[in-house]
């Protein structure tokens, strides 16, 4: 359980974050007219979230010092998240924009970001086509994409020439802006192979080829 999933954990970071200085337990829990127990449960999971800081204050008189707690400052990260939305009005103003351009930038935009996410060989170590489509099949299982490489013939040394993606990260904002979203996928994957210095790269992006997947193609480059 979380902050965010639990009331009761909230209303005791409030109390924390109300108060002037360091709380104990039973502080903490006369404010909130509750029993001890309930806040010191509550109060550790803080500490274990790290939304609350717990130490040892000296006592005034005799006996054993006592544990007090503090909220940790900063911007609550339990509260709720809207990535979709951002990502929404960002490709709504793609989508605003002239339709050829729009896509050309989502492609190049797919494209920078397969280069940001792999590391090319040495100079002197050319990738085979092998190497170079295991890479991209690692890359984007790791995405989410649950790729399926098809076509390729391992005994004859022939790479795969398509990749079915069966399951889309982005899967609502494809629905809504296809030509947008599948483009930028179709860029990155570009982007990756060109980053490896593969010798082929993705041609083509069929959205929902079928209901339940779509497909990338493949295809050699020119030798330098």
């Amino acid at each position: 359980m979380t902050t965010r999933e639990s009331p009761r954990r909230r209303a005791v970071l409030d109390v924390l974050r109300a108060a002037g200085s360091p709380l104990g337990v039973v502080e903490a829990a006369e404010r909130m007219g509750v029993h001890p127990n309930t806040v010191r449960f509550h109060l550790d999971a803080l500490v274990s979230e790290g939304l609350a800081e717990r130490r040892a204050e000296a006592s005034a008189g005799p006996g054993r010092p006592r544990t007090v707690y503090t909220a940790r400052p900063g911007m609550n990260r339990g509260g709720v998240r809207h990535y979709r939305f951002l990502a929404r009005v960002l490709l709504g103003r793609w989508a605003a924009a002239d339709p050829a351009e729009a896509r050309e930038e989502a492609r190049e935009t797919g494209r920078a970001w397969g280069r940001s996410l792999v590391d090319p060989l040495p100079a002197s170590e050319r990738p085979t086509a092998g190497r170079s489509m295991s890479g991209l099949v690692a890359l984007l299982d790791d995405l989410g994409f649950a790729p399926q490489p098809e076509g390729g013939d391992e005994e004859a040394g022939r790479s795969a020439e398509r990749i079915r993606l069966r399951h889309c990260p982005f899967l609502e904002l494809a629905e809504e802006h296809g030509r947008l979203v599948c483009t930028l996928h179709l860029g990155l994957m570009q982007g990756a192979l060109e980053r490896m210095g593969a010798p082929l790269t993705a041609t083509a992006l069929e959205p929902f080829a079928e209901p339940d997947s779509c497909v990338a193609h493949l295809a050699g480059t020119a030798a330098p």
